[in-house]
């Protein structure tokens, strides 16, 4: 594993917040395919994924303005925008459309079956119902997973405080990716005979409050790859700055603005891989169904370093 340092660290009005910026030519070129997008929630891994994914298309020749025209849309986290922005990248045609997250993939898939429909930042797409099995999706919809070795994320936590009791999880209940990482983190911390206290959020709302509160109660905490929780993960990383306390993440991205350590994957390099698979269904040489579900390939340890200092970690015993 190669280790990083890290020195330092609207609800959309209506379906139109367009990302991308085809030129009228491209938009009426019937040579040019097009790519619709649709991104659960803006923070920082979800941006990244979808940054990736675009890189790799140009890299791969494929150029918005040019013989692309992209169409990103975000849902801002709204239930209500992502099935009018769902409907609107059904309605246009889109040749392949990327979901960013679980809920833009459920939202997307049930409202085509036969659109190719690419995901990323997808924790687990059987039990969210997207694929029939990772191996063979058996249907319009496949992509990246963004699953991470739970276990040594939760031993790192643990080799940080070996004195702890407890250690809090915290995640959004209704997100589904993160009631799966809690369930697993919960068992591979409990095996370690440490006790855990889950406390939850519906909302961004919740968590200053939910998070002070776990603050008071435990030794350290552990966060999954939660959208709601990466959206506040400054706010969150101020009130574990304020009480000493030391957070592992799933996402290297929240370790940047908040978190202390993880052992995370790169969003940038997952929406990458994204977009090899998007390649393949623009090339014609491969149908969602027959594309395997692709899972992260490089992990890295990272380590705030501000964070260690202030929480008196020597970051340099951190591994």
């Amino acid at each position: 594993m190669k280790k990083k340092m890290l020195s330092s660290l609207v609800g959309l009005a209506a379906v139109g917040l367009l990302v991308g910026c085809g030129n009228k030519s491209a938009e009426t070129d019937s040579s040019v395919q097009r790519i619709g997008i649709l991104q659960y929630m803006e923070h920082k891994s979800l941006d990244k994924a979808r940054e990736g994914f675009i890189a790799e298309l140009k890299d791969e020749g494929y150029e918005d303005g040019k013989n692309i025209k992209i169409d990103s849309l975000n849902s801002q986290g709204d239930q209500a925008n992502l099935k009018s922005m769902s409907e609107k990248l059904v309605k246009e045609k889109s040749d392949v459309i990327l979901t960013i997250a679980t809920p833009a993939a459920i939202s997307v898939a049930t409202e085509t079956t036969d659109i190719p429909i690419i995901f990323t930042a997808v924790t687990d797409a059987v039990s969210a119902g997207l694929v029939d099995s990772n191996e063979k999706p058996g249907k319009n919809i496949t992509g990246t997973s963004d699953m991470v070795p739970i276990d040594k994320q939760t031993n790192l936590l643990l080799s940080i405080v070996p004195d702890a009791k407890t250690i809090g999880i915290i995640y959004n209940s209704s997100e589904e990716n993160s009631v799966i990482q809690a369930k697993l983190a919960k068992e591979a911390i409990e095996k370690k005979g440490v006790k855990v206290k889950e406390s939850t959020v519906t909302s961004t709302n919740d968590v200053q409050q939910v998070m002070t509160a776990l603050a008071g109660e435990v030794d350290g905490v552990y966060i999954p790859t939660d959208n709601t929780l990466a959206n506040t993960m400054e706010t969150v990383g101020e009130i574990a700055r304020n009480k000493k306390l030391p957070i592992v993440t799933g996402s290297a991205e929240d370790v940047k603005v908040g978190a202390l350590a993880t052992y995370g994957l790169d969003y940038e390099k997952l929406g990458r891989q994204t977009g090899k698979l998007a390649v393949k269904i623009l090339k014609g040489e491969a149908k969602p169904a027959d594309l395997a579900v692709d899972t992260p390939t490089d992990l890295d340890l990272v380590v705030n370093e501000d964070m260690a200092k202030a929480l008196g970690i020597d970051p340099s015993t951190i591994k």
